[in-house]
């Protein structure tokens, strides 16, 4: 059996750096104490941290004003935020690679909200046209939302592109960051997009239970959720200011501080540098898979997200996972990864792909280990 080797990054990365981890137990040990609650020192030390992440994210991803980035638990509650609060009638246009966390919400609009939902269809790399989604708008179509990568293919959606078709056509472009934030280049300033919800745990290295979205000021959304903020408790009606409008309840102190840990990471690495790493790792694991003759590959042959699905001639994907964790213990994701639409647009619908998702501090050493494990099942198992 060999080492361990953790290839789902996609879902969540492992491990995390020390630096996230050391932080959290200080927290824990040092201050313990809640934001925006009160004015004692151990009280301002977590405020100042809270505020220096938000600073944090936005130059990460070109926010000028960080009071617009509103802490959330994931990528989840920040696209239902920003989606139920946004789409209340009309169309809104999407794509064929999307996550259920942005289809569920639709569909739910779709059902109580009789709001049209319209899917640009992706090509079986899930590369999107932005002509093809130019054309499924109308005067009725009242945003465009799109995943910045798809997190069964990896394949990178043009969302400068897109921005540019929103921003001529006065359409609000939200974006599911997921699998984009930490990973490649993001400036919603550039690419006009008007809000974008990330998970800290993924691309960012930061721990689960944590997310951020971006919302643009014009927007002007309903809250989410109603409640305590800390602030104007003079008053029993919600803050119309930001950030407070949108973070009612306790935040996740803990987990804001273990964010801004690995944003600082990940920004002492260098997005351009992960992006480059993220690229090599990817094209290096396609071109293993590929030698092999019973892999199917899906996805773009080069991407700059080392994320890989593929599936073996008789084999399933849940046993090929099984057997590679049980005998080799390297683990995969196998199945339909919460996006059936993308494996529709694939093929590979209803059984789906092995995804292996490679992260920061995966090696070519360890994908050499995962091409020797699968080709001994292979050999063995046929």
């Amino acid at each position: 059996m060999s080492s361990s080797l953790y290839f789902d990054n996609a879902s969540t990365s492992y491990p995390k750096p020390s630096c996230v981890i050391n932080a959290m137990v200080n927290y824990f040990h040092h201050i313990g104490a809640n934001t925006g609650r009160s004015g004692y020192k151990k009280a301002q030390e977590i405020d100042r941290i809270v505020f220096e992440t938000r600073e944090r994210i936005a130059k990460l991803i070109g926010v000028k004003d960080s009071s617009c980035l509103i802490f959330t638990s994931n990528a989840t509650e920040g696209l239902n935020l920003v989606l139920l609060g946004l789409i209340t009638h009309g169309e809104v246009v999407t794509s064929s690679v999307e996550h259920n966390s942005v289809m569920r919400v639709l569909r739910f609009l779709q059902q109580e909200r009789n709001v049209k939902v319209k899917i640009t269809k992706c090509s079986r790399e899930g590369i999107l046209s932005p002509s093809d989604l130019k054309k499924n708008l109308s005067p009725h179509t009242t945003a465009i939302v799109l995943t910045a990568v798809s997190n069964v293919l990896g394949t990178m959606l043009p969302l400068s592109e897109v921005g540019e078709i929103a921003q001529q056509y006065s359409i609000p472009f939200i974006v599911d960051g997921a699998q984009g934030v930490g990973k490649i280049p993001i400036d919603v300033e550039k690419m006009g997009i008007d809000a974008i919800a990330f998970s800290g745990h993924k691309g960012v290295l930061g721990p689960q239970g944590i997310g951020c979205v971006y919302i643009s000021k014009k927007l002007n959304l309903p809250p989410l959720k109603y409640g305590g903020t800390g602030s104007f408790s003079d008053k029993d009606v919600q803050p119309d200011f930001l950030p407070d409008k949108y973070e009612s309840g306790t935040l996740n102190t803990i987990g804001i501080v273990g964010l801004n840990e690995g944003v600082k990471y990940v920004m002492k690495v260098g997005i351009e540098e992960i992006r480059r790493r993220g690229r090599e790792l990817r094209n290096y694991l396609w071109k293993e898979l590929e030698a092999i003759p019973e892999v199917i590959l899906y996805g773009p042959p080069s991407t700059d997200v080392p994320i890989v699905s593929f599936t073996i001639h008789g084999f399933t994907p849940s046993f090929i996972s099984y057997l590679l964790d049980h005998h080799y213990n390297i683990m995969v994701r196998p199945g339909l990864h919460c996006s059936p639409h993308t494996h529709k647009t694939i093929g590979t619908f209803p059984t789906g792909t092995v995804r292996v998702s490679l992260g920061i501090f995966n090696t070519k050493e360890e994908i050499n280990l995962f091409i020797s494990s699968l080709t001994q099942i292979i050999t063995h198992h046929t």
